[in-house]
């Protein structure tokens, strides 16, 4: 049975006293939840201090927002995946809507950088979804598609072997809107399906996240849907109590 991972993406916020607080909060909050694996990713800045925080913690893992797919050299303000390993980072978020729109990068960079961090004992939390357009003219299932083909065309499917992929739809994150758990399952059995026309072990495997504008409310009817497991969390994950909620929810759900 697979294990669901909820991570939470802290995005462009935090400080290290907020750090500080929420770690020993969601400590004490999920110290008896088994069965559902936890990823806090914070900005680069505190990557270091955060993990000196979940030294010895056993619950919480530490990941990051993003990574260059150069290890080294002449490339100003980038970090590596030699660095983020260093550092403690495992799970590293990559293809998020918001660095395919704000900074351009796209598909074929991002399978780029699957690789790079597959190269380096890193996992992957591959970000995918459609924008409100392309859901309104029926092409979610080819845009995830083209996303996921973009990393199978030059890794094969053997890469998802432990890997994460995170469904999100564009019109979702951070709106307060959210795909109803029918849909969400839907185009979850989609992305596992498509994976399983080349290799259905892998496929069987392989975590399937929802994200946008998961919170305490919706979290626990999501996690019910077969193929959802777990969740990549935004805002709510800035809260102890709520972040909290959804990790009870998807250990409930899975357990």
């Amino acid at each position: 049975m697979r294990e669901p991972l909820v991570m939470g993406n802290w995005k462009l916020n935090g400080s290290k006293e907020m750090a500080k607080t929420l770690i020993t909060e969601l400590t004490q909050e999920l110290s008896d939840v088994k069965g559902c694996r936890v990823a806090i990713a914070p900005p680069v800045m505190y990557l270091d201090f955060v993990n000196q925080l979940l030294i010895n913690n056993g619950i919480i893992h530490l990941g990051a927002q993003n990574v260059d797919v150069q290890l080294s050299g002449a490339f100003t303000g980038d970090i590596s995946a030699a660095m983020l390993k260093e550092v403690g980072a495992k799970y590293i978020i990559i293809g998020h809507s918001e660095r395919r729109t704000y900074h351009k990068e796209s598909d074929a960079i991002i399978a780029k950088k699957f690789a790079v961090l597959k190269e380096n004992g890193l996992t992957p939390v591959l970000c995918i979804g459609e924008t409100e357009s392309e859901n309104e003219a029926g092409q979610t299932e080819a845009v995830c598609a083209r996303q996921i083909d973009a990393v199978l065309t030059i890794l094969g499917v053997s890469a998802f072997k432990d890997a994460v992929i995170a469904y999100e739809p564009v019109w979702a994150i951070g709106t307060g809107k959210s795909a109803t758990p029918a849909q969400a399952q839907a185009v979850h059995k989609f992305i596992r399906d498509h994976i399983a026309k080349q290799d259905k072990a892998i496929a069987e495997q392989v975590i399937i996240q929802y994200g946008g504008s998961v919170n305490d409310s919706n979290a626990a009817e999501l996690f019910t849907q077969p193929d959802i497991d777990g969740a990549l969390v935004g805002g709510a994950s800035l809260k102890a109590n709520a972040f909290a909620a959804i990790v009870k929810a998807a250990a409930n759900a899975k357990n």
